[in-house]
């Protein structure tokens, strides 16, 4: 699905290695909080300071044990403009939505997300600098931001925690991050507060 978005009003797959890998050395990404449109002037300067992407929307879905509903992975990517600091490369943006979830007995909630994303590409998302991961905190969906993301040793695996779990009726923060890699269906790995986890579809940076 591909849409045009005006950043002023924000509209809108091998399980196993992973989780070894998540299990790995990790290294923090720097992350930092955004608010759009401004963000969006990263990857095309058309408009400043309102800037305006055009994106490619898919979505994975899946249950959380002992909830009902469909929770839905958002992937958001697209591509950096000529003269932009992000020209030729991708961003990358992901979304965990609990909004159609229902807690059956006691709620069972989201507290990490994997991806099988490879190199990060810093990039300068606010005054402070370059950063690796960006949160969408303002001007968007959500009420649920990062507490952090790591990187496993080897460069490939990527484990973002939430700063709270992501319960039913919530979503979380567009949170994003960028690569020099074009997308591909990949899968990515979600993680429950009441134990478990499972797998439902992304969209990552072609290995």
């Amino acid at each position: 699905m591909t849409a045009k978005i005006k950043a002023s009003a924000v509209t809108i797959v091998a399980a196993g290695s992973i989780i070894a890998a998540a299990a790995a050395q990790a290294g923090p990404l720097t992350i930092v909080d955004v608010a759009a449109p401004a963000v969006n002037c990263v990857f095309n300067t058309t408009g400043a300071p309102n800037c305006t992407v055009t994106v490619n929307d898919s979505v994975g879905t899946f249950t959380p044990p002992g909830d009902s509903g469909n929770a839905r992975l958002q992937s958001r990517t697209f591509p950096g403009q000529t003269s932009a600091p992000a020209h030729g490369a991708t961003a990358y943006l992901y979304r965990v939505d609990l909004t159609e979830v229902k807690g059956v007995t006691a709620a069972n909630c989201v507290t990490k997300l994997v991806l099988d994303f490879g190199r990060v590409l810093p990039l300068p998302y606010s005054p402070k600098g370059r950063s690796d991961v960006f949160v969408v905190t303002s001007g968007g969906l959500g009420s649920v931001g990062l507490s952090s993301a790591d990187q496993d040793q080897f460069g490939n695996v990527t484990t973002f925690t939430f700063s709270s779990p992501v319960c039913p009726g919530a979503t979380s923060y567009f949170f994003g991050l960028a690569s020099e890699s074009v997308p591909v269906a990949g899968t990515a790995h979600v993680f429950f507060s009441l134990g478990g986890s499972t797998t439902t579809a992304d969209r990552v940076p072609t290995p």
